[in-house]
C-alpha cells in the first residue's frame, strides 16, 4: 500500500513535471530546445503552481484535472503512450477506435493520478546529467524526487517530435508506465476485445 502510494506521487510529480506548463507560457516560456531543459522548465512550474494553491492542496479535483489539461497534456505524447500501451493490439484497432483509446487512457491517467498532485508538498527534485547526443530523437532524462523518506527515482523518457520535445513514458521506481499498462490492457483485450 505504501508503495503504491508513493508510486501515485511520483507520477504525480511526474505529471506535473512533464506536463504542466501551458497555463504560464506567456509569462516564462517553456524551454523545449533540450529534453532536460523541458523537463526543469516544467518541474519548476508545476512545482510552483502546486505548492501556491490551497485549492489543490486541499484535493480538489476538478481544479487538478483542469492543471493537467492545461499544464501537461501538451507536453504529452499521449497517441505514442497509448500505442506502446496497447503493444500488438493497437493495429487490430480501426482508427476511430485507437482516437478513443487515446482519449481514454488520458482521462484515466489523470483521473487515476490526480489526487497525488495533492499531495506535493515538501519535494523537491535533483536532475540528473543528461546523457545524450547533441542528434539524438529519443532520450531518457533521469530525476530524483527528494522527500519525507528514501529518494525516489523518476526517469522520463522524451521523443523529439515536430512540436518539441513530449514525454511518451516514464519510470516510477523501476517500473516503466507503459510496461504496466500493456499488460492490464493485454488482459481486458483477451477478455473483452478492442
Amino acid at each position: 500500500m505504501k508503495s503504491q502510494n508513493i508510486f501515485k506521487q511520483c507520477f504525480a510529480v511526474l505529471l506535473s513535471t512533464v506536463f504542466l506548463m501551458i497555463g504560464n507560457l506567456a509569462a516564462q516560456p517553456v524551454d523545449q530546445s533540450t529534453p532536460d531543459g523541458l523537463i526543469k522548465s516544467v518541474v519548476s512550474d508545476v512545482m510552483a503552481s502546486v505548492k501556491s494553491d490551497p485549492e489543490i492542496q486541499k484535493g480538489n479535483i476538478p481544479r487538478i484535472v483542469d492543471l493537467v489539461e492545461k499544464k501537461i497534456v501538451p507536453y504529452a505524447d499521449m497517441r505514442r503512450t497509448t500505442e506502446m500501451a496497447m503493444g500488438p493490439n493497437w493495429k487490430k484497432a480501426t482508427p476511430e477506435q485507437q482516437a478513443q483509446l487515446v482519449s481514454e487512457f488520458k482521462s484515466l491517467l489523470i483521473r487515476t493520478y490526480s489526487g497525488a498532485l495533492s499531495q506535493l508538498r515538501d519535494q523537491t527534485i535533483q536532475f540528473k546529467p543528461l546523457r545524450a547526443a547533441p542528434d539524438d530523437k529519443e532520450v531518457v532524462v533521469k530525476t530524483v524526487v527528494i522527500g519525507r523518506g528514501d529518494p525516489i527515482p523518476l526517469d522520463y523518457r522524451l521523443e523529439k517530435t515536430p512540436n518539441g520535445w513530449k514525454v511518451y513514458d516514464m519510470n516510477i521506481m523501476g517500473v516503466w508506465l507503459v510496461e504496466a499498462y500493456r499488460n492490464q490492457f493485454a488482459n481486458q483485450i483477451s477478455q473483452n476485445g478492442v
